[in-house]
């Protein structure tokens, strides 16, 4: 390839997790205006399509990635949409066998978007296979990011 040449492999690892990266900075910050949600949600998407692009994509990347879109939705107020993308997370991590820390936030995304959408008795259900698939987490560190924010959907 020429050096002139635009590389499209090269762009599609950067802005995968580039804007990844950027929708958790969205996400982080307390007080988001609307111009901001939008920018979150378009972040999210770029990511995910990138991650589509990409050679070395795997079904735990897709679910990550599917993870975070649904995230931002049950954080915008979009019920269906975030249980939407929720279920696709799911889909992905277990064609994927990915492993406990990835199903179970898969089963976190489904929570939140239950909780959203205002079913405490379905966001219970799917908090108890979340908290099931925590118990399996080796790495502790990764254990208590999943375990806290199972918790924040209990308090909240």
């Amino acid at each position: 390839m020429a050096s002139s040449e635009f590389d499209r492999i090269a762009a599609h690892g950067f802005f995968s997790v580039d804007c990844f990266n950027r929708t958790w900075g969205l996400l982080d910050q307390p007080d988001r205006t609307i111009e901001e949600d939008e920018q979150m949600l378009q972040l999210t998407m770029a990511s995910l399509w990138h991650w589509t692009q990409r050679e070395d994509v795997t079904k735990t990347n897709l679910s990550v990635g599917l993870w975070q879109v649904s995230r931002v939705h049950a954080v915008l107020g979009r019920a269906d949409e975030a249980r939407r993308y929720g279920e696709l997370s799911l889909d992905a991590a277990k064609r994927g066998k990915s492993d406990a820390f990835t199903v179970g936030y898969a089963y976190e995304a489904l929570a939140r978007a239950e909780k959203v959408a205002g079913n405490p008795e379905k966001a219970a259900e799917w908090l108890e296979r979340a908290h099931a698939e925590a118990q399996q987490v080796v790495d502790e560190e990764a254990k208590t990011w999943l375990t806290d924010d199972l918790r924040a959907i209990e308090a909240g």
